[in-house]
């Protein structure tokens, strides 16, 4: 990728930039496909959202001024609570948010977080969002990393969500008490649970003679949803909420995502 590109997203120019093999995504490009007057300092202002930064802050900066931040913690959520990126930065030493001048100026975020905020514009424009800059990357990158590649998954499977019969099949179950309190070996299965409904080792007892596991298969509308589930299961292991809480919690917003991404229509045309 170069080190200043753009993507398209809903009919919206969405600059970027690379730094030291990060890629950087401009918040205040994305800002003008959310409907009505909003500006990144109401996104700031959000408990959840500064629980997250937080938390992104502490793996990825290990320069993270975590005074500050408890301050601001203390803050988020109240009415009269503003937050600007400038004043984010400044106060916690802060790297997932970057504030450029010029010509390709404005508030820019590390990936990660800017998927985050495109969940704050709308469900869709995330999934869109994502699309495009998959796609730059595949078309820039002759060789992924290792790990699951959410283009070349999607290249293999051929979903439809238009009959009900699919959408049944779509939308997670809703998990029982008893499910709630079994142990489950990882993380990781905790959120196959929430989604899937099974753990990995369950999918493969069921499916002895497939390749790949059950995340491979997984469709696009559940590969959104995953990832909203692992950003959500951080937040949550921070705040001190238990195992089986924690599932039966994440098990209920996977099932509302999946009604909202099945109801909009306009998901049809990534098929």
């Amino acid at each position: 990728m170069k080190k200043n590109t753009s993507i398209e997203v809903k009919g919206v120019a969405i600059s970027m930039f690379k730094e030291q093999e990060a890629d950087y995504i401009s918040l205040t490009d994305m800002l003008k496909a959310k409907d009505g007057d909003f500006f990144i300092s109401d996104w700031l202002r959000n408990r959840n959202t500064i629980e997250f930064l937080g938390i992104w802050e502490t793996v990825n900066n290990p320069h993270f001024n975590y005074g500050e931040f408890a301050i601001i913690k203390t803050q988020a959520g109240l009415n009269s609570y503003k937050l600007s990126a400038k004043e984010w930065i400044e106060k916690t030493n802060a790297i997932g948010i970057r504030s450029r001048a010029g010509r390709y100026g404005g508030t820019f975020a590390h990936v990660d977080i800017a998927l985050e905020f495109g969940m704050w514009i709308s469900p869709e424009f995330k999934v869109y969002l994502i699309k495009e800059f998959q796609r730059l990357k595949s078309a820039d990158e002759k060789h992924l990393q290792s790990g699951w590649s959410l283009q070349g998954t999607l290249s293999k499977i051929n979903y439809h969500i238009l009959t009900d019969a699919i959408k049944e099949t779509l939308i997670p179950k809703l998990l029982s008490a008893t499910e709630s309190v079994r142990q489950y070996a990882t993380e990781a299965d905790l959120l196959n649970m929430a989604l899937f409904g099974k753990t990995a080792t369950q999918w493969r007892k069921e499916n002895p003679n497939t390749t790949g596991n059950i995340r491979d298969y997984a469709t696009l509308e559940q590969l959104v949803i995953l990832s909203n589930l692992e950003s959500l299961n951080a937040v949550l292991i921070h705040q001190g909420i238990s195992f089986s809480e924690r599932l039966l919690l994440l098990n209920k917003v996977a099932i509302q995502q999946m009604q909202t991404l099945l109801n909009r229509k306009a998901t049809k045309a990534l098929q």
